[in-house]
């Protein structure tokens, strides 16, 4: 099999197609973002401007961390700084960055949503980016490959071997975070399903007026299994033994998955009395009943109510 063409030319124009495939994929990130916001009562017209800058930010940290990862080549070649479309964008480095920006600028422009309900909308989009993103990005990369391999499925890449055999890590990733996509739509679904359904006085509470479940519950759980991914992922087929940028990226996925965890921990005691309490008897200090008419779910980031279809704001998942 012939490595994948990794570029072609409209008249005197060079096309990357992995700049294409980025830009299909935060194009797709865009507008499910926007659905989620949409579907969740909350403003969505400011989403495009964040995304902007969250564009900016996951490209510059995602480059910055893969130089400094490999200081010493770029030292030496400083005109590759910049040649992103030859590859080495580190999901990590684009995280790093690309996540307080998104915060800081959704804390602006959508104050009435609460950080961490936010992120939880947000898990879900990031893994289904990162499924596509690894088909349309690395995948048509000149170097989009993994360890050399002599098994039926290795792939040939454009890169500084190009009739060497390699992992499809990128097909492997793509594969990994659509099931990790798949399973946070169901803890999505799960912690509808177990919503209160039943005041103190004996009535049945419509479904679009369940209240929300504790934020910060799909968040940890796409932690978890993201950071263990990714550590698995450099530790079989990406990882070289005694490189720096490796053995970080192991780190980070083990510290990611840990803080995943204790994110869950944190948000036992609130799921507890959001399960077992009637809606109406829960503490004030971890609900606030937004009642008001504009719709928009109001919260502390542990507990919050979902406004009825009515008022804008669905009760079905993505």
């Amino acid at each position: 099999m012939e490595p994948i063409p990794v570029a072609f030319h409209i008249w005197f124009i060079e096309v990357h197609t992995y700049g294409i495939g980025l830009a299909l994929t935060f194009w797709f990130g865009l507008r499910y973002t926007e659905r989620r916001v949409r579907q969740r009562g909350y403003p969505w017209q400011w989403v495009t401007g964040m995304f902007v800058w969250v564009i900016v930010a996951a490209i510059v940290g995602a480059r910055a961390m893969h130089v400094l990862s490999h200081l010493s080549y770029y030292t030496a070649h400083p005109s590759q700084v910049f040649a992103i479309w030859q590859g080495g964008l580190s999901s990590f480095g684009g995280i790093i960055l690309a996540v307080p920006v998104a915060i800081f600028s959704q804390r602006r422009r959508c104050p009435e949503l609460p950080t961490l309900r936010f992120a939880d909308l947000m898990a879900p989009v990031l893994m289904a980016c990162w499924a596509m993103g690894r088909l349309l990005g690395p995948q048509l990369m000149v170097n989009g490959g993994g360890h050399p391999t002599n098994q039926w499925f290795g792939m040939y890449y454009a890169g500084a071997h190009p009739h060497q055999k390699v992992l499809p890590v990128p097909i492997f990733q793509a594969a990994e975070d659509f099931t990790i996509f798949c399973l946070l739509l169901l803890v999505e679904r799960w912690l509808r399903n177990r919503a209160p359904t039943v005041a103190s006085d004996g009535s049945t509470i419509p479904l679009g007026r369940a209240p929300l479940p504790p934020a910060g519950i799909v968040l940890g759980v796409g932690m978890v299994l993201w950071g263990i991914e990714r550590f698995l992922d450099e530790h079989l087929w990406l990882g070289e033994d005694g490189h720096l940028g490796s053995l970080l990226v192991q780190i980070a996925g083990i510290g990611l998955a840990v803080a995943g965890l204790l994110l869950l921990a944190s948000r036992a005691r609130p799921y507890r009395l959001w399960r077992d309490s009637h809606p109406d008897a829960l503490p004030e200090e971890v609900t606030d009943t937004a009642d008001g008419d504009d719709g928009a779910a109001v919260d502390d980031g542990s507990l919050d109510e979902l406004a009825s279809p009515v008022t804008g704001s669905s009760a079905d998942g993505d």
